[in-house]
């Protein structure tokens, strides 16, 4: 099966701690182009719809795509690649700073078909181009399956009520959602996720996951909810791990139509938590957006299942 991503590209300048001596870094980002890229990563046949400038950080963005077997979409190019200055804290927890526009206004080649379609973060909800995003995605939606992650950014997201109301209507427009907890306590705040996933269902999708850093992940249908443990391992930064989570969940669900997602079982759940889990894991182990090829799926699986037997590794 093939998927399209329609998204913003970030170059994503990383900002070492205060007082660590580390230099800055720059790395390919941006959370559409983040899931692109972990979906070639893990060898699916995936086309990234999105803008690039022709600069330096457009050209390093474009081939590192191109590296993991994304045929990249510009479409309006920019006069400038979006950017974003990445602090981390001791802890490697991220925060961001945006310099970034979105302006898309066509749609994919008539040549895709793809089987999937995923939208989220900037450009779902970002005027004027987030009209093309939703308008694609309604044309597409007929014949292919469609996830989300709202990836929300406050600094760009406007006034509450909207941009809300906003997000709702590409919850409503999606087979699967996926969110961080940090997202849902902007959306709605003092809500547990257990009703906000609830609030979600009812819009349409059959599946929302809501993943909760060092706390795990949870999966909702309307019929299950499954928790699930994150590994342990060490943690060098966060950037990139929910993409890699979202990425490792759409391979995992590959060629499942929109009656099969809504028929997941408590197990199928359990097992889509265990394999996103260990995607992130490995994501975080290593510094920027860089997430597991299939072999190194296969071998944290293996690592995290022996550890958590008992067994030696």
């Amino acid at each position: 099966m093939s998927f399209l991503v329609i998204g913003e590209c970030v170059a994503d300048i990383v900002r070492a701690p205060a007082g660590s001596g580390d230099a800055d870094r720059v790395h390919p980002g941006g959370s559409p182009a983040n899931v692109a890229y972990g979906l070639g990563r893990l060898g699916r046949p995936v086309t990234l719809l999105t803008q690039l400038a022709d600069d330096p950080t457009g050209r390093l963005i474009e081939a590192h795509l191109k590296g993991a077997g994304v045929r990249v979409e510009v479409v309006d190019p920019p006069v400038r690649t979006p950017s974003a200055v990445v602090g981390l804290d001791a802890r490697g927890h991220a925060s961001y700073t945006f310099d970034i526009a979105w302006t898309l206004t066509g749609g994919a080649p008539a040549d895709l078909a793809p089987g999937h379609v995923h939208i989220g973060s900037i450009a779902a909800v970002t005027a004027p181009g987030a009209a093309a995003v939703l308008a694609e995605t309604e044309r597409l939606r007929d014949r292919a399956t469609v996830s989300y992650d709202p990836n929300v950014r406050p600094a760009l997201m406007g006034e509450h009520g909207p941009a809300v109301a906003r997000v709702e209507r590409c919850v409503g427009l999606s087979d699967l959602v996926k969110a961080s907890d940090e997202d849902l306590a902007w959306l709605y705040p003092g809500e547990e996720p257990n009703a906000v996933a609830a609030r979600w269902l009812s819009l349409g999708p059959a599946v929302v996951l809501v993943t909760r850093g060092a706390q795990g992940a949870l999966a909702f249908t309307r019929d299950h909810t499954v928790a699930a443990e994150a590994p342990r391992g060490t943690v060098v930064d966060t950037v990139g791990a929910g993409d890699s989570f979202m990425s490792a969940v759409l391979d995992a669900l590959a060629g499942r139509g929109r009656d099969a997602l809504g028929a997941l079982g408590a197990g199928d759940l359990a097992e889509l938590l265990r394999v996103a889990a260990a995607a992130a894991a490995v994501t975080v182990s290593r510094a920027g957006a860089q997430p597991p090829d299939r072999a190194e799926l296969d071998a944290a699986l293996e690592r995290f299942a022996a550890l958590r037997s008992g067994r030696a590794w």
